[in-house]
């Protein structure tokens, strides 16, 4: 299902991000790796390419590189989630709504989007009294999107926002990947993880601007269209698994050929929709799941060789954030003042691919 604006569509007019104080250059982090998974040397030797191969070089991290040496249980993430989600969704909000000279009163709903961790109540109720935000602001969290919930959670705020005209809809994301890793599973998909996951958040101003009330502050973005697609039967592709001591890591080996052989023909119905082809677009911001992901998504899109230079650049200096990379991979084209029409495409869970149409200016 896709959703074209033919009236005056919502509009993105500040975007921010934060990340956690902790770096990790990718050689310390192969370096711990190789003491946790050091009870089988042959099996790490034969993935250990995989530190080299990810196409990132750094990444921020909630918690000190050695924290993930030791075992965690449920009780320590869940306190170590909630402490840190909120401190860096302050950070970002506090960052975005000042560019936008926007007061917190002023905020009508929030969007919140994350799949590291589980907080009751929800963390856009946690960060009413921080934030500033009025009791009666109307709150949407969304849990289980993974990588695909930055696209489809700017969707559900730009249609939140089209129902509120004129006023601010505040959207917000954070994942804390790092949290995820346990120190006593040795599968592929979790040594995978300490390879490209990094932990961030970002938070947009998203509103419809009425007609009497153009003036003031200058959109960054508008939102023209957005769409989704969950291929039939794919749950096993990517996702998580509960287990005694957290959340294990869900990764296939196939996803790199899924996006070759299935992405195209979706986005091509997308783009249909709108009256539109790639040869159309000004350019592609696409979430990097990884290195392997980003040269399967070229191939799929036959896109230029620079064409997912913003996405590269984030994933080498930030590494795979889930649903807060396509965020930021959306503020580093802004920055550098790249404008016209563009499709922010991300995949995660469903297996579903999340897509949208936005006019950066």
């Amino acid at each position: 299902m896709t959703v074209d604006l033919s009236h005056t569509p919502a509009q993105i007019y500040a975007v921010a991000t934060a990340y956690p104080p902790h770096v990790m250059r990718q050689d310390e982090v192969a370096a711990k790796a190789a003491k946790v998974f050091g009870h089988k040397p042959d099996y790490f030797r034969r993935m250990a390419a995989a530190y080299g191969n990810a196409g990132v070089e750094t990444r921020h991290s909630c918690v000190p590189l050695d924290w993930y040496l030791e075992p965690h249980g449920w009780p320590e993430r869940s306190r170590l989630y909630e402490e840190n989600a909120i401190a860096l969704l302050v950070e970002a909000a506090t960052r975005c709504m000042s560019e936008a000279d926007v007061a917190p009163t002023d905020i009508a709903a929030t969007v919140i989007v994350s799949s590291t961790g589980i907080v009751t109540p929800s963390l856009d109720s946690l960060l009413q009294g921080p934030l500033g935000l009025q009791p009666n602001v109307q709150r949407l969290p969304v849990f289980g999107l993974g990588c695909a919930g930055g696209v489809i959670g700017l969707s559900r705020a730009a249609a939140m926002a089209d129902s509120l005209p004129g006023q601010w809809v505040l959207f917000l994301c954070v994942e804390l990947c790092g949290l995820t890793f346990r120190q006593s599973d040795d599968s592929k998909a979790n040594l995978i993880g300490t390879a490209i996951f990094g932990d961030g958040a970002a938070a947009l101003l998203v509103k419809v601007p009425e007609a009497s009330r153009l003036n003031g502050c200058r959109p960054r973005a508008a939102i023209k269209a957005w769409g989704e697609h969950t291929w039939p039967n794919s749950r096993d592709t990517m996702g998580w698994k509960v287990e005694e001591d957290g959340l294990g890591v869900v990764f296939s080996r196939d996803i790199p050929n899924l996006v070759r052989r299935e992405l195209r023909p979706v986005t091509d119905r997308f783009l249909q929709d709108h009256q539109l082809s790639l040869s159309d677009l000004d350019g592609v911001l696409c979430h990097p799941g990884g290195d392997k992901v980003l040269s399967a998504l070229e191939a799929s899109l036959d896109l230029e060789p620079d064409a997912l230079r913003h996405a590269r650049t984030v994933l080498r200096d930030r590494g795979n954030m889930s649903a807060v990379t396509v965020l930021a991979v959306l503020k580093r084209a802004m920055d550098v003042g790249d404008t016209g029409r563009h499709l922010m495409t991300a995949l995660g869970p469903g297996f579903t691919a999340g897509m949208a149409l936005l006019d950066l200016q």
